[in-house]
């Protein structure tokens, strides 16, 4: 037995009790942090949006500046209440909330009630959201989820509250004027007849004005010039993946050429643009991996162009994506990068 000195003398005093530094700093992953905060993406996301939500606002007049407001609040508000209910700390100062009620509000019609575009931003929060954990957490987008519900809820309203006489000058033209004379139905219905030769009407005369005057669709549809510029604001602060909004909409372009719509009507109309620019590219319910980015957005694309042509719904973006949000999980599990310095079983043997 050695002697009660030796040991002594052996034995080591912690660095913290002697005043040095520790030489190991436990801690949880991850270890490496990058410097964007969720404020950040969340404010950079609603500056992309900004520019289409004050042109839609000024085309669709106060009704439409009122079904955005109460999106919002109706989000951003069941987002600090069910926090508090919840004992956890309340984090609309991220902007998460703001901005899901205000994607929210772009995707309805300017004329729809107020007090539904509330209850839809209730329910993109407590449905979409707060019912899975909070932010992070949620498989679906929740202001897709929030639209969904409003959807199958009100149909009526969802589908008459569209402008009947924008108000500005800009769709007021008489190229529009003379479009509307042809019927009062949205443009992608119109493009379904002529495919199915029940109408005839050149579709190309509603390219122009769904570039920069939109009258027939939702509040965030009122331009594809300035939608392409907010994606263009988030490509460049790389906070979307080029792949997502490429891949979908290159998708149903090609598809809906093969199956004889003008590709570039079915590119701009409805809520392609929109949904590939600012909805599949969530963080949270799009796949991780590059190309599981492609299957995804490759899904939404097929999977809009199949409820197009084949469903009684002249529009399917928003239901594509839901779907394929719910197959994000599977497509994470199968389309897994190799991990570093992982050797597959063809190059041991």
């Amino acid at each position: 037995m050695e002697p009660a000195e030796g040991r002594a003398r052996e034995k080591k005093v912690p660095r913290e009790v002697s005043g040095q530094a520790p030489l190991l700093h436990m801690g949880v992953s991850p270890h490496i942090r990058a410097a964007d905060t969720t404020t950040r993406i969340m404010g950079w996301v609603i500056i992309a949006v900004l520019p289409l939500t004050v042109y839609g606002v000024y085309i669709g007049g106060f009704k439409a500046f009122l079904v955005i407001a109460m999106s919002v609040i109706g989000a951003v508000a069941t987002e600090a209440i069910i926090q508090r209910i919840r004992h956890i700390p309340v984090t609309i100062s991220d902007l998460s909330a703001l901005l899901t009620g205000l994607l929210l509000g772009l995707t309805l019609p300017p004329r729809l009630p107020w007090w539904i575009a509330l209850m839809g931003g209730v329910a993109a929060i407590a449905l979409g959201k707060q019912v899975f954990g909070g932010l992070g957490h949620n498989i679906f987008n929740p202001a897709l989820v929030g639209r969904a519900v409003i959807f199958v809820s009100y149909p009526a309203y969802m589908t008459t509250s569209y402008l009947v006489r924008g108000q500005a000058f800009v769709v007021n033209t008489p190229t529009i004027r003379a479009l509307n004379s042809v019927t009062t139905a949205t443009p992608l219905f119109v493009a379904g007849q002529v495919r199915d030769h029940q109408l005839a009407v050149n579709t190309a005369r509603y390219i122009g004005p769904y570039l920069w005057g939109n009258p027939w669709g939702c509040i965030g549809e009122v331009s594809a010039i300035l939608i392409l510029l907010g994606l263009g604001i988030l490509l460049y602060q790389g906070l979307v993946d080029w792949r997502i909004p490429v891949c979908m909409a290159g998708t149903v372009v090609l598809l809906s050429w093969a199956l004889g719509m003008n590709p570039i009507l079915a590119a701009v109309s409805g809520g392609l643009l929109f949904g590939a620019c600012f909805m599949a590219t969530d963080y949270v319910t799009n796949p991780m991996t590059a190309w599981g980015k492609v299957v995804f957005s490759v899904g939404c694309g097929l999977v809009t162009v199949v409820l197009r042509f084949y469903s009684n719904l002249p529009e399917g973006v928003m239901f594509a994506i839901l779907l394929m949000n719910g197959f994000t999980p599977m497509i994470d599990r199968y389309m897994k990068p190799r991990p570093f310095g992982h050797k597959s079983v063809v190059s041991q043997a």
